[in-house]
C-alpha cells in the first residue's frame, strides 16, 4: 500500500488543472511578448488568469505579479522591497521558512538591514506584545511574518499584526503560502502590503506563484532582463504554469468548506488514534483550533530507532517528513521545532493531508508507527 502524507512539501496535480494546462502545452504555445496570434493568445491567457486571482483575493489585477513559486516571490519581497521602500529595520520570527529568513541574514551580513527576532511563547506562538515593542521602537520598518507555519501548522493572527503596522507605518510582508486555497484570504482586509503564493500547495503546477504587492508600494524589479510583468520580473512567462494557477485556486475557493470538513475530520481522528496506539506521543505547535489544518506535527517517544525512522517508514510505502522538505536530505535539525523547543531526542514526524487523503491512509500509518516503533 502507498499514502502520501507530504501535502505541506507539495501536492499532486489535480486532473482538472491538467486539462487547463494541456492546450497551452500542445498548441496554444506562442511566446506572450510576440505581437502576433499566437502570442496574443498567450497573453489573453495571463491576463485572464491575473484577473481571476486578483479578484479571489479583492485586489486589482495590476498588483499581481507571477513569479516561479513561493521562494521567487519572497525573496522579491525582501530585496526588491528593502531597497525600494528604504527599509532599515526588519521584524521576523524565528520559524520562518528558509526562503525568509537566509534572505534577511544575507541581507542583514551585507549591512542593509536591521534583522530584530520577534520572542515566541508556548508552543511557539508568536508574541504580539514583543511584535508591538519592536514597531514602536524602531524606524523604517518592514515586518515579515508566515500565515500558516509550514512544519508545526502555527496560524499567525494576521488581521492583528497588519493593523499594528499599520499603526507603526510599517510595510507588512507575509509569506501566505500554506494558507492559500485552504482560508478565505482578503489581502485588504488583512492590511497585507505584500503576500507571497506557490500554486504546487494547493494542487497546481510546480514552479508557478505570485507575488502580490499593494499599489501604494512602489518596488524596483528584482530580476531584470525584459519589460515583463510590467517591467517588474524579466523572462518569458510560464503562461501553462499561470493557466493551471489560476485554475488551481478557482478549484481551491469552490470546494473549500467541503475540503475543509473532510480533512479537518481526518486530522482529528488521527490525533486520536495516536493518542490511543501510542503511548507518550505530543503534538507540536498549536496542534487545536489555532493551527493550520491540513499539518499535524508529532513528537514521538525517544527511541534508538530515531535516524531510521522516516526511511523505514518510506519502505513502507508511506511519505511523510520531518520538518520543511526544502531541508530534505539534511541531516539538520529542524530550525522551527529548535526555536520553540522542542526536545530533539524524540523523532517528530510532519503529517500533511489533502482532499485525496482518507481514513484507511491513518490506519496505515498509525498501524505502520506502532510496527516500526
Amino acid at each position: 500500500m502507498k499514502v502520501y502524507l507530504d501535502n505541506a512539501a507539495t501536492t499532486s496535480l489535480d486532473p482538472a488543472v491538467l486539462d487547463a494546462m494541456l492546450p497551452y502545452l500542445k498548441d496554444k504555445y506562442g511566446n506572450p511578448s510576440s505581437i502576433h496570434a499566437y502570442g496574443r493568445e498567450s497573453r489573453s491567457a495571463i491576463e485572464k488568469a491575473r484577473r481571476t486571482i486578483a479578484d479571489h483575493f479583492s485586489v486589482s489585477p495590476g498588483e499581481i505579479f507571477f513569479t516561479s513559486g513561493g521562494t521567487e516571490a519572497n525573496n522579491m519581497a525582501l530585496h526588491s522591497g528593502i531597497r525600494s521602500l528604504d527599509i532599515k529595520n526588519v521584524i521576523s520570527s524565528k520559524l520562518e521558512h528558509h526562503a525568509v529568513s537566509h534572505t534577511l541574514n544575507y541581507l542583514e551580513a551585507a549591512g542593509n538591514i536591521k534583522v530584530h527576532w520577534v520572542n515566541l511563547k508556548d508552543n511557539g506562538v508568536i508574541d504580539m506584545d514583543h511584535m508591538e515593542h519592536l514597531l514602536g521602537s524602531n524606524e523604517q520598518v518592514m515586518v515579515s511574518l508566515m500565515y500558516a507555519n509550514n512544519e508545526i501548522a502555527n496560524l499567525l493572527p494576521v488581521q492583528k499584526a497588519g493593523s499594528l503596522c499599520e499603526n507603526h507605518n510599517a510595510v507588512f510582508h507575509s509569506d501566505v503560502v500554506q494558507a492559500i486555497g485552504h482560508y478565505p484570504i482578503d489581502f485588504q482586509e488583512l492590511k497585507l502590503n505584500m503576500a507571497s503564493c506557490s500554486a504546487h500547495k494547493f494542487h497546481g503546477p510546480k514552479s508557478t506563484g505570485f507575488l502580490y504587492v499593494q499599489g501604494d508600494c512602489l518596488l524596483q524589479p528584482f530580476i531584470h532582463g525584459g519589460p515583463q510583468e510590467r517591467n517588474m520580473r524579466g523572462g518569458t512567462e510560464n503562461v501553462y504554469g499561470i493557466v493551471g494557477l489560476a485554475k488551481a485556486l478557482d478549484l481551491a475557493v469552490e470546494n473549500m468548506d467541503k475540503d475543509r470538513a473532510h480533512i479537518e475530520g481526518l486530522k482529528s481522528y488521527m490525533m486520536t488514534e495516536l493518542q490511543t496506539a501510542i503511548e507518550g506521543v505530543l503534538f507540536n505547535g498549536e496542534s487545536g483550533g489555532d493551527s493550520l489544518y491540513t499539518i499535524l506535527n508529532l513528537s514521538l517517544p525517544i527511541t534508538e530507532k530515531r535516524e531510521m525512522l522516516l526511511f523505514n517508514l518510506d519502505i513502507k510505502g508511506i511519505a511523510v517528513s520531518g520538518g520543511s522538505a526544502c531541508s530534505s536530505g539534511v541531516s539538520e535539525d529542524s530550525h522551527v521545532l529548535m526555536a520553540i523547543g522542542t526536545d530533539m531526542e524524540r523523532p517528530s514526524v510532519r503529517i500533511s493531508f489533502s482532499k485525496y487523503n482518507t481514513k484507511t491512509d491513518i490506519d496505515y500509518l498509525v498501524k505502520t508507527l506502532v510496527e516500526v516503533l
